[in-house]
């Protein structure tokens, strides 16, 4: 099967799941129009206590259903946009892309990716135990984050759900992406 969307969430404010929503429409250089963490610098408050002026790399927040589909045999009753994603996937490995794949959403919509989502305590807070459901280990001990991958917007347009992706792999060296 190709890799298409299967479902866009948004939200005006800064609350973990973001609601399902028709379409949503992607600002070059800023993220998801109308969602709390569009614009180009930093949104995420931890980030901004930091340092306010860093570049927004997570602009567009991306997860694949099927770790919906992994989570819910582990008894999660999980669904689209809980995590805060603004994007659904389905069929493709969205962990094992190089940093700067860029991703052809739809007719004219492109991100590009920029690191793997850290997951963070909240996710125990929409249900106990999520936190550690969505990690896992290598077999030479290291850490799996399986919530998806940020990116920013390099082109943007509407997305709504059954749009196809196409994949871009970067040129020269492939970079395992990181946590960012």
């Amino acid at each position: 099967m190709a890799p298409k969307v299967v479902a866009v969430n948004m939200s005006l404010a800064y609350t973990m799941s973001k609601p399902s929503a028709d379409s949503i429409t992607l600002v070059a250089g800023l993220g998801v129009q109308g969602d709390a963490h569009n614009g180009a610098t930093v949104k995420h408050r931890s980030r901004v206590a930091k340092d306010p002026t860093q570049p927004n790399l997570r602009q567009v927040h991306l997860i694949h259903s099927e770790l919906f589909d992994e989570l819910r045999l582990k008894g999660f009753d999980v669904h689209p946009g809980m995590m805060g994603e603004n994007i659904t996937t389905v069929d493709i490995d969205l962990l094992s892309l190089p940093t700067g794949t860029l991703l052809k959403i739809g007719d004219q919509t492109v991100v590009k990716v920029t690191g793997l989502r850290n997951p963070c305590a909240q996710l125990d807070g929409l249900i106990p135990g999520l936190m550690k459901a969505v990690l896992g280990r290598e077999a030479n001990g290291e850490l799996i984050r399986k919530t998806g991958v940020m990116s920013v917007v390099v082109r943007g347009g509407e997305v709504r759900p059954s749009d196809r992706i196409t994949v871009e792999l970067p040129q020269g060296e492939h970079l395992p992406l990181q946590p960012i």
